[in-house]
């Protein structure tokens, strides 16, 4: 496989998984607002025995988010190291791509 051609499946797997985790993200953020709803009505004063309990309930759910929060940043980051390897780091002469000129991809324009 061409070096060019890595590059474009890099691309294209960069942006299928952007996609999916847009689509994580959209279904987070319902489930986010149902546990808003239930926290809301649920972490109060008068569910728990004590101030102790009802504090160690309300870390507990923050550190879940918490967790979520860093696993998305650690995937994000790994998908900048991936464009940044194909995009380059501007240092080789200014031009993307490793600095290749834009005729360094056919985008599927000329045959196979």
């Amino acid at each position: 496989m061409s070096r060019e051609k890595a590059f474009l499946q890099m691309l294209e797997s960069s942006a299928t998984i952007q996609w999916n985790i847009a689509m994580i993200l959209e279904a987070k953020a319902v489930e986010a607002e149902k546990v808003k709803q239930w926290t809301q009505h649920h972490i109060h004063a008068r569910a728990f025995d004590s101030h102790e309990e009802q504090l160690k309930e309300s870390i507990s759910i923050h550190e879940v988010i918490v967790e979520m929060v860093e696993g998305l940043t650690k995937l994000e980051n790994g998908l900048y190291s991936n464009l940044k390897a194909v995009l380059g780091s501007g240092e080789e002469g200014g031009e993307g791509f490793g600095g290749m000129t834009g005729d360094g991809f056919d985008f599927g324009e000329d045959s196979k």
